[in-house]
């Protein structure tokens, strides 16, 4: 390429210089003018040539993967050390090989217990650990799998000793353990509410059923009963040097290392680690389609997928990975193409392919609008079947290769991948030249290999397709990719759903469930009655408690604080159509557009008033929502906002509000209120438990303190100046 590009550079020239010359010859003849332009012409035609055919692949370059020193203790633990003198830093891991394990009605466990690791010592306290790491400008952390720790050099003996302690002498501190369940409760909460999170641990479910170690799921439930003797249990059966290793990395040598190793892991006391066997999880004999519901969603989250026995090292690796590559696992794939450039469905859709020393997994996935959930499907699947039936082409294979061959070479600038090549080879039993000769094997795939992997582990009719999505709008389409053309329903974690629908609610209106949720709380008569209301709330956050008062007052009244340590941090009040915002002692006029939602939300019991007021009101059907069954009503308020309630089928109760709004990365995330423990005040019920989730990083749960009712509120309170 540079050869003709370095000739078309020099023929121009050699025009531009020499165009007063043959205007010269034109005069005694053409000849040397018509060999001149023949030779550009010609120089052209070789570089059109050129463009059309794509370069041959030459032979795999030559990769110095570079190599790792290792020893072993005395107690078993295997140590390697990649050498980096670029930078006075090193880094090091303990990587403990935990077999896979079932924690029943326990799960999150393991989890727990690895975060705690490092929260104190029979020595130290966390405060004493943080602050000493700090004085090092280093970092420490632990898992269930180890801990991991990088400093400057000169630090590496101090940091490797408390490291040592946290990994020989931890001490479990019981208020630690509370705080970091907490913590664990929260996200839980946070992602039952996230869609993808929601498809994660269904999909595992799914792929290898709860009675393997790879389809427990962490609930609510089950951190909840886990106690702080359960996560000593832990660490005792599992963390054992035997079966760990220690990766060091940096600015050190074997021989700097090797006393290091010796002298603070030395004395970790080895025992045998039990190791279970499980069932090889099976894929469905036929498509399968489960559903997660997420009423008021504008978006679903699709995966097909389902279990693949692939083994590290073995045989078929590289060859399916660079089919899988191919596919879904890279912008350039197949289904990314399809899906997103051609059809404008996603913002990205691909696949993974993932091998296991139990077991590996197949999936396909994407996040697409509603109104193309089962369009995406079809092109996913048409993608899956055209790579099993159809032999890639050699330009497209060379594609995928060069990518791959670039992302390994990319990859061996970091010392950190020649310490993860070499646990690897330890830990799965690999070739010792399973790495130094990946390229060589790259190379070496063709497209005959590309198919045959395809049809072994690219199996479609043998799939899960998980659907967490808008069932009113989503759910019906999907029947058709069902063997059986049923849909399997399930909760946040994978439970199987049974959603009941009676005679008497399969014939409700939406205005019936209004009018019997307006029954339901007091009657029509005793809200309209009512012209003021307060309440006052409280919340936990992060060890803060948070305050907040509101006050309505018919019509179009609001006041809203929001106070903490006593004092109000902030102000808004609405007086029909003028509010203001106060703050840090200034205050400012409330923006139009929050002039027109607090009207909206001054509104006292809207869902009365919805045909006045000029709402779009839908029965959409009936969900299972935390075991029980509720009525779904989506609604469009006169803004254009929407919002889902649920309300109970057997109380007619309003047990949850559920919105979409746009996030800090623009994209839509869900805001929810979980409403609950409702007690009456002068004859009204009120919920007086709320949780709000979605709002803040994490869950709030509101508590209220003081509803009044029609206790009098000035007019004074609500004056904007």
């Amino acid at each position: 390429m540079k050869k003709i590009l370095f000739l078309l550079l020099i023929s121009s020239l050699f025009f531009a210089q020499c165009t007063p010359k043959i205007a010269e010859t034109a005069a005694t003849g053409t000849d040397k003018m018509d060999t001149a332009t023949d030779k550009a012409e010609t120089v052209m035609a070789a570089a059109n040539d050129f463009r059309k055919t794509a370069p041959k692949p030459g032979p795999a370059p030559k990769i110095e993967v570079g190599s790792a020193d290792n020893f072993n203790l005395k107690n078993g633990l295997k140590v390697f050390v990649v050498a980096n003198h670029k930078l006075p830093r090193v880094s090091f891991q303990v990587f403990v090989d935990v077999p896979p394990f079932m924690e029943n009605e326990y799960a999150g466990t393991a989890s727990i217990a690895g975060q705690l690791l490092s929260t104190g010592t029979i020595t130290k306290s966390k405060a004493e650990i943080d602050e000493a790491v700090d004085f090092m400008g280093a970092s420490l952390s632990s898992s269930s799998s180890g801990l991991y720790g990088a400093s400057l050099k000169k630090h590496t003996e101090g940091l490797m000793k408390i490291a040592a302690g946290i990994l020989l002498k931890p001490s479990f501190p019981e208020a630690e353990f509370d705080k970091i369940k907490k913590q664990t409760l929260s996200g839980l909460a946070q992602a039952k509410e996230n869609p993808n999170a929601i498809a994660s641990n269904v999909s595992s479910v799914l792929k290898y059923g709860k009675n393997h170690p790879y389809g427990e799921i962490e609930t609510e439930e089950t951190v909840s009963k886990i106690t702080l003797d359960q996560t000593k249990t832990f660490y005792n059966k599992y963390f054992k040097p035997n079966s760990s290793y220690l990766i060091i990395v940096g600015d050190i040598t074997a021989a700097e290392a090797k006393p290091l190793a010796e002298k603070y892991f030395g004395n970790w006391v080895g025992r045998p680690v039990q190791k279970e066997t499980f069932a090889t999880p099976e894929k469905p004999a036929a498509p399968k389609v489960d559903f997660v519901s997420k009423s008021g969603a504008v978006q679903s989250i699709i995966n097909i997928t389902y279990p693949v026995v692939l083994k590290p090292g073995s045989d078929d690796w590289i060859k399916a990975r660079v089919m899988n590559v191919l596919l879904g696992g890279f912008f350039g794939s197949r289904i990314n193409q399809n899906i997103r450039e051609d059809k404008g469905y996603t913002y990205g859709g691909g696949s993974n392919l993932s091998y296991d020393k139990e077991i590996g997994a197949f999936t396909a996935s994407a996040p697409v609008r509603n109104e193309v959930t089962a369009a995406a499907i079809t092109e996913m699947l048409k993608e899956l079947n055209k790579i099993r039936d159809e032999r890639v082409t050699e330009k497209e294979l060379n594609l995928v290769k060069n990518y791959l061959t670039g992302s390994f070479a990319r990859s061996l600038e970091s010392p950190q991948t020649v310490a993860r090549f070499a646990l690897n080879t330890a830990r799965y039993e690999l070739p010792a030249d399973y790495y130094p000769t990946y390229l060589e094997k790259l190379n070496a795939v063709t497209a005959e290999d590309i198919q045959a992997m395809a049809q072994k582990y690219i199996t479609p009719k043998n799939a899960h397709i998980l659907v967490v999505g808008n069932k009113a709008e989503v759910a019906e389409s999907l029947k058709v990719f069902s063997a059986d053309g049923t849909i399997n329903y399930f909760d946040a974690y994978g439970t199987p759903l049974k959603i009941e629908e009676s005679a008497a609610t399969a014939n409700m209106t939406v205005e019936q469930v209004l009018d019997k949720y307006i029954a339901a709380i007091g009657g029509k008569e005793k809200l309209m009655a009512v012209k003021d209301l307060t309440m006052n709330m409280a919340a936990d956050a992060m060890g803060q408690t948070i305050e907040m008062k509101i006050i309505q007052k018919a019509p179009g009244k609001t006041y809203q604080a929001f106070i903490m340590g006593g004092v109000a941090q902030q102000e808004t009040i609405l007086n029909g159509d003028k509010g203001k915002i106060s703050a840090g002692g200034q205050s400012q006029p409330m923006p139009a557009e929050q002039v027109a939602n607090s009207k909206e939300q001054a509104v006292l019991f809207t869902e009365m008033q919805f045909k006045e007021l000029g709402y779009e009101a839908k029965l959409v059907g009936t969900e299972n929502l935390d075991g029980k069954n509720v009525f779904v009503v989506a609604t469009t308020s006169p803004l254009g906002k929407k919002q889902t309630l649920f309300f109970d089928t057997t109380t007619y109760l309003k047990v949850k509000e559920s919105s979409n709004i746009p996030g800090p990365n623009g994209q839509l995330q869900t805001v929810s209120t979980d409403l609950s423990n409702y007690q009456e005040v002068d004859g009204i019920l009120f919920p007086f438990g709320r949780k709000l989730v979605g709002a803040a990083p994490i869950p709030l749960d509101l508590k209220i303190t003081e509803i009044k009712v029609n206790s009098g509120v000035s007019d004074d309170l609500f004056k904007v100046e």
